[in-house]
């Protein structure tokens, strides 16, 4: 009977009497805590610090989560939260690619997203800018994933940090394999998976979801009458019923053509045609490939870039969906965020301080989605 007892399968916490909300105790920030960077139990020293009825002390509490997030422990966070936020959780499963096309994949899936996850790891570990997300001019390598991306100097299974990828047209989450190859077909490019991903996933755009009987693009890039999988895509725009939204998002995933259906860096499509990165926008701006696309999202859309993040990390660390009421808690991450040089800790540490984070609502106004 342990094993299918509430208390052995839920963290059940016990909200204050009435209906005001009430401080959790040591033991349950402990244990958010814990979950929240680790998806894990709490240690021996959160344990001890939580006995003690001193973690909530700010000091001690601000000590932990930098003990918490230089720890590789941290990874779960990587795996758990970024991951799962870029849609890409458990890539090295992924089976959905040609294997007439692609025979190289399977071998290298898993690769794809060690690098993924090691790269976010990196970044928490060693308090990292959130712009290095976008931006970072560094990842983590092996040689036969060097190799792929055509990386020189890289030798051997080890991985290690690479510097100065942005060259060879990588860095951040647009140049990860994971998300080229994750949001496109089997043996073709799809600019309008790809650009609803940028607009929808990293820009927090709400889109309504296509009509039901809309036809499907052909599924061989090298059989598409002729045409490159971007011409293609701006006939089939040009549908009433779909061009309020392609006019979105398709300029987005143009941007991203230089990268074949499993994220190698491209010039020419799998039948040979010339690829065009170019894209204009729907808010007036131009840019190409991307570079161009990097810095449209850290200066025309850096405001909604950050929310984003925030919305995102937020709505992980407290277990449930981002409310109305969230929203100060919200304007308070992005304002630590831009005043501490955008650290990931600016982040984390507004939330683990906050309200939401440290308080419970009372036993007759608790509900499911409580914090």
């Amino acid at each position: 009977m342990l094993f299918v007892a509430p208390a052995f399968l839920y963290r059940i916490e016990n909200p204050p009497p009435g209906t005001q909300q009430g401080p959790i105790s040591d033991w349950e920030l402990a244990s958010r805590l814990s979950y929240f960077l680790w998806s894990s139990l709490p240690d021996a020293t959160l344990r001890d610090l939580a006995a003690s009825g001193k973690l909530h002390e700010p000091a001690v509490l601000a000590a932990q989560v930098r003990r918490m997030q230089a720890d590789a422990r941290v990874r779960r966070l990587a795996t758990e939260f970024a991951c799962q936020w870029l849609h890409i959780y458990e890539f090295d499963t992924l089976d959905e690619k040609s294997e007439r096309h692609f025979p190289e994949f399977v071998a290298l899936r898993g690769d794809m997203y060690e690098e993924s996850i090691r790269f976010f790891s990196e970044l928490f570990q060693k308090d990292a800018s959130v712009l290095d997300f976008f931006e970072a001019d560094y990842t983590i390598l092996n040689e036969r994933l060097a190799r792929f991306y055509g990386i020189p100097g890289v030798a051997g299974d080890e991985w290690r940090r690479v510097e100065g990828v942005r060259k060879h047209a990588r860095g951040g989450i647009l140049g990860l394999a994971t998300t080229l190859a994750k949001q496109s077909g089997a043996s073709r490019t799809s600019p309008i998976l790809r650009g609803n991903w940028v607009s929808e996933v990293l820009m927090g755009d709400k889109l309504p979801r296509p009509p039901k009987d809309v036809p499907r693009l052909p599924d061989d890039e090298t059989a598409i009458e002729g045409l490159t999988v971007r011409q293609l895509v701006e006939r089939h725009s040009i549908d009433p019923r779909c061009a309020n939204c392609h006019v979105r998002i398709d300029p987005l995933g143009y941007a991203l053509e230089g990268f074949d259906p499993i994220g190698r860096r491209r010039e020419k499509d799998l039948a040979d045609r010339p690829i065009d990165t170019h894209a204009a926008v729907r808010d007036g701006a131009k840019f190409d490939g991307l570079d161009g696309l990097r810095k449209y999202l850290l200066t025309t859309q850096r405001d909604a870039v950050l929310k984003q993040f925030c919305k995102k990390l937020l709505g992980y660390s407290l277990g449930r969906g981002v409310q109305l009421s969230d929203a100060p808690l919200l304007s308070e991450m992005q304002r630590q965020l831009e005043q501490r040089d955008y650290r990931f800790s600016a982040a984390v540490d507004t939330i683990v301080t906050s309200r939401q984070f440290r308080e419970i609502r009372g036993k007759d106004v608790a509900t499911d989605d409580s914090p």
